[in-house]
């Protein structure tokens, strides 16, 4: 009989570790990737233990999804582009929500946000990175998303109800196809960011202009950050803050490898994992007492 249920967001090594340890307790695990991660492009691992020739980054990786299958774990293919809370933990991917008594964010390091002019000097000042918390601060006014895909639709999708207007600056990219028609989109190649004290406009490489109060970043894939910052938790640079326990301040929620800094290595998201999934195990547990 299982007990309770845990999302891991990811599955690289710190995720599949963690279902490892959460499955084998009887805890319903499902695992959410989008596909193959830094471990499946490694061609030789040698320094990982008890291989005694190098091994394949991707034979490494599905033999570990393997071992996660067996142990009882549920694995998805699905972009994940937020996670939230209403009664329960919530994670939302492009095709599906789910609901979970706890969730271990695993996706790796975050991405760099583009190298456009005037981007880093906008942080906290018209720039951001969370539409859920900041679009309170934007509200009746126009304000624009950097991103194409899924994850950028998702923060426009929670601006729209609040603000004027929202523009997609894809920045060159080609935007996916099923963009509501009350989102405009602009393609031009961005040349900076502007204003005064706080962020005015955004300036294009064909000369055009256009008045924002915000620009909210959503380049690719929402990464562990990207979702940990949406909820609330503490953010360190580009790394999720988390205590011995690999928690992060937000209850029920917990980060492993790469996005919490330190060593990239398998070894270190694997310990992660380890822990990651047995404090979950032991955080449902105590819940289920309440």
């Amino acid at each position: 009989m299982t007990m309770g249920n845990v999302i891991i967001i990811g599955t690289g090594p710190a995720g599949i570790s963690a279902a490892l340890y959460t499955a084998r307790a009887k805890v319903a695990t499902t695992l959410i990737g989008k596909g193959p991660g830094a471990l499946e492009k490694a061609e030789q691992i040698e320094n990982y233990y008890g291989f005694a020739r190098p091994v394949a980054g991707k034979t490494l990786l599905a033999d570990g999804m393997e071992q996660a299958l067996r142990a009882g774990a549920e694995i998805v293919r699905g972009e994940v582009v937020s996670l939230g809370y209403a009664d329960k933990l919530t994670v939302k991917t492009v095709e599906s929500e789910y609901a979970a008594d706890c969730v271990i964010l695993a996706t790796g390091a975050s991405r760099r946000a583009p190298g456009i002019k005037g981007l880093a000097e906008y942080e906290g000042r018209g720039v951001g990175y969370c539409a859920v918390c900041d679009a309170f601060f934007h509200k009746g006014k126009d304000v624009a998303v950097l991103g194409c895909c899924e994850y950028a639709l998702s923060e426009a999708a929670e601006l729209l109800p609040v603000v004027n207007s929202v523009t997609l600056l894809t920045n060159g990219e080609t935007p996916i196809s099923n963009i509501p028609p009350k989102i405009k989109i602009i393609t031009a190649g961005i040349e900076e960011f502007a204003g005064g004290r706080v962020l005015e406009e955004v300036v294009f490489k064909n000369g055009e202009k256009i008045s924002v109060s915000g620009v909210f970043v959503a380049v690719g894939v929402a990464g562990s950050t990207e979702l940990a910052r949406n909820m609330g938790a503490e953010i360190r640079g580009n790394t999720i803050v988390v205590d011995s326990r690999m928690a992060t301040g937000i209850p029920g929620l917990y980060a492993a490898g790469d996005c919490t800094g330190g060593m990239f290595q398998i070894a270190k998201a694997v310990y992660q994992g380890a822990v990651a999934g047995t404090e979950a195990v032991k955080y449902i547990r105590e819940e289920k007492k309440k």
